[in-house]
This record gives structure tokens, C-alpha cells and sequence, in this order.
């Protein structure tokens, strides 16, 4: 994001898959302030709870010890996320497809093609710990 007015907020959860109710609470708020589209709103949501519980479940194993960092940054053209856990990543490049026969049993892989299906644009950095979801909120 390039735009000089930008707005940054970040929070900080502990490894529970119960505190996933926070990120509905924290899109409910950026909601009407960013004037997100129903349609967006509805992919924010289900792409960032993907994203945060991939980072509880299987970058910190669920350990209440070990925190998810959350960074919001918005500006006038896009919503931006950034979630960061302690685990050690993963290979991102390698997720099997769970669109493919041989997958639609597994439970593998269906968060992050949510996330790349659902997200303006999607990073995996610090070898997966980090990921950085990007939705355009212009109408321009």
C-alpha cells in the first residue's frame, strides 16, 4: 500500500482456536470506517479466519503460549493483513489442491485456496509464518 493516509492497528492473540471469534469482531469494526462491500466483507472474513487459524493450528500447534501477531493496514484503495505466528512456516508452494479428485477427501490445503481464491492478493513470507492478505476496497 502506497497511499499516504493509511491506518495501522495491531493485535495480538494467544494459540486458542476460541479466540477466533476476535476476527469477526475486529472486520465488524473496520467494516463501515472503510466502507466495505457485503461481497468483501464476506471474503475478508472467511480468508483472514483461514489465515489465523492455519497460524493457531498448524504454526503453533495450538500452544496458548505461543501468539499470532495481527497487523491491520488500511488506506483508501486497500484493506491489508498481515498474520504472523512462531511456528517454523511451511512449503507454500507445495499445497496439494484440494480441488483436485485425489484431494477432495483430505483436509489439507483448503485454507489457503480459500485464502488465494478469496484474497486480492496473497504472500507467504518468512518461510510461511508470515502471510499478508490484500483486498482491494476501491470502487475507482
Amino acid at each position: 500500500m502506497t497511499t499516504l493516509a493509511q491506518t495501522i492497528q495491531k493485535m495480538e492473540l494467544s494459540s486458542q482456536v476460541s479466540n477466533l471469534h476476535q476476527i469477526e469482531q475486529l472486520i465488524d469494526c473496520i467494516y463501515d470506517k472503510h466502507h466495505i462491500t457485503e461481497d468483501n466483507y464476506g471474503n475478508i472474513l472467511i480468508a483472514l479466519t483461514e489465515a489465523v487459524n492455519n497460524a493457531i493450528v498448524h504454526g503453533n500447534q495450538q500452544d496458548p503460549n505461543k501468539k499470532v501477531n495481527l497487523v491491520l493496514e488500511t488506506s483508501k484503495k486497500d484493506v491489508c493483513f498481515l498474520v504472523k505466528d512462531e511456528g517454523k512456516g511451511f512449503d507454500f508452494d507445495h499445497v496439494p489442491d484440494p480441488t483436485l479428485p485425489e484431494n477432495l477427501h483430505k483436509l489439507h490445503g483448503r485454507g489457503v485456496f480459500l485464502m488465494k481464491s478469496l484474497a486480492d492478493d496473497v504472500a507467504f513470507e518468512e518461510n510461511g509464518s508470515l502471510v499478508r492478505l490484500t483486498f482491494s476496497i476501491s470502487n475507482t
